[in-house]
């Protein structure tokens, strides 16, 4: 089930605008977040439109997690944070994903709530693909 206003179901121009798509995985996109304060910022995104964990089967469920943390290893990885945040919000766009958050003890809001979007840091199309570089080859 998709949603042709939904950037997670659609990418192209409605991803564009905060995110660039890494690749597939298992059930679930992984979407390099544009806004970079937080360096390695990710999104994993479920596979169907739908708004809830319990939306979804155990088994499905138990394969959106193990891609969350497929994609949580490979940020630690590929930027070696201090730790990871994940946050769970759709109050507006309502398609199940989780942010995975790098938070670095040296860096803004250690020991805090991240900012959703700070609109701090964007980086040139080259710095992203290295990213993503990074990223795709500790997946």
């Amino acid at each position: 089930m998709k949603d042709s206003y939904c950037g997670y179901c659609m990418r192209g121009e409605l991803l564009d605008k905060f995110g660039i798509f890494i690749c597939g995985l298992k059930v679930s996109s992984l979407i390099l977040f544009k806004e970079q304060s937080k360096p390695g910022r990710c999104i994993v995104a479920y596979k169907d439109h739908v708004s809830e964990l319990t939306d979804i089967s155990d088994e499905e469920r138990n394969a959106f997690m193990s891609d969350v943390a497929h994609a949580a290893r490979a940020i630690h990885a590929a930027f070696h944070p201090d730790k990871v945040n994940y946050g769970a919000y759709g109050d507006t766009g309502c398609h199940l994903h989780f942010h995975l958050v790098p938070k670095y003890r040296d860096g803004d809001e250690w020991g805090g709530t991240f900012q959703m979007n700070p609109d701090k840091v964007y980086l040139s199309d080259a710095e992203y693909q290295e990213m993503i570089a990074k990223i795709r080859e500790n997946l």
